[in-house]
């Protein structure tokens, strides 16, 4: 940068003009003439470099080595040796300090034969058509007794986002998850066909009777990850939207049969009249009917016969009323087949 600005005065610049096109000051540059060095990302002079006072010497990073690679300490974190060194009346560094020199040294993995959970992202899933893909959870229902709640279990189909069983409850159980499931299993009609539940990892989800009641219907279980509601979102959707609803009580729920009476009036409005944004607005109903391909081609046909009679008001395409296609559950990597599932989960 010096050798530029020196090549620019010669050629007639001003000295000052060409600091001010490099960024730097005119000060700047007298400082490091008067150094005669430029640190490489050219920010400032390069000084004599000091070692800290405080420093460690060889011997003493050594010693830290020495003594966190102890059997006594090899299983340990920093954490745990620091203050078990001081029991012992020892102090040779703080725990950030053996931290960094075990990061140095490629010693900072999980020390210990135990080694830490991997959660791995859930299978992605597909459906491309109704009753192939289900999820279910559980949410909370205010009562108004403090610190009582009611639990409603919801089940919905992915591909039409269809509410095809519910219940209010006054506990949380596998047992009462295992009864509403086979209910709507048998409900829907879907017996000898390849169905896949995704929940959350609740007891209720993984409890005995429910696992055992999906065996025995053949139904393959599917699971988020623990404290990862972004595995389940479908349902945590349509726990939002119940809540978020405008007829949702202002109070809480007196009575059992009350919340049961208002979740049965969502189910209708949700299913029946709710025209969903993510279905081209089609309600859940209707497309776990079959319906919607004939709605959405009435509207290309009534928007492609509204662009024939006025042409000037249409600059391009008419809107996209192309029904949706296959609906993914934690797309990312591809979609494993049927058969590789079944293996997956027994």
């Amino acid at each position: 940068m010096i050798d530029w600005i020196d090549n620019a005065s010669a050629t007639g610049a001003r000295q000052s003009k060409a600091c001010e096109i490099l960024g730097i000051s005119s000060r700047t540059l007298q400082r490091w003439r008067r150094n005669g060095q430029v640190k490489a990302d050219g920010r400032g002079r390069i000084g004599k470099r000091r070692a800290p006072k405080n420093k460690l010497s060889t011997r003493e990073r050594q010693r830290i080595l020495d003594t966190a690679n102890t059997p006594e300490f090899a299983q340990l974190p920093p954490n745990q040796i620091v203050p078990r060194l001081a029991d012992q009346g020892q102090y040779i560094a703080s725990e950030s300090t053996i931290y960094r020199i075990l990061r140095e040294v490629n010693q900072l993995a999980h020390r210990g034969k135990a080694k830490p959970p991997t959660r791995k992202r859930p299978e992605p899933l597909q459906a491309n058509a109704p009753n192939q893909l289900w999820s279910w959870d559980i949410t909370y229902l205010a009562t108004t007794v403090k610190g009582v709640f009611f639990y409603l279990y919801l089940i919905m189909d992915i591909f039409s986002r269809k509410i095809v069983g519910w219940e209010v409850y006054e506990t949380e159980s596998a047992d009462q998850a295992s009864k509403l499931f086979r209910k709507t299993y048998l409900r829907e009609g879907i017996a000898g066909d390849d169905l896949v539940l995704h929940s959350d990892n609740g007891s209720p989800m993984k409890g005995a009777t429910m696992l055992a009641t999906l065996q025995r219907l053949g139904v393959m279980p599917s699971f988020s990850r623990p404290s990862v509601s972004d595995d389940n979102p479908y349902s945590e959707a349509l726990f939002k939207t119940l809540k978020y609803h405008p007829a949702f009580p202002d109070k809480p729920f007196d009575s059992l049969e009350e919340a049961r009476n208002w979740v049965d009036g969502f189910r209708h409005w949700y299913n029946e009249e709710h025209r969903h944004s993510a279905l081209k607005f089609v309600t859940p109903g209707q497309r776990h009917r079959g319906e919607d391909i004939a709605i959405l081609e009435r509207r290309h046909m009534l928007y492609e016969a509204a662009k024939l009679s006025l042409p000037g008001r249409w600059s391009g395409k008419t809107r996209n009323w192309t029904p949706i296609g296959t609906t993914y559950l934690n797309p990312g990597k591809p979609v494993k087949k049927e058969v590789e599932l079944k293996q997956a989960f027994g």
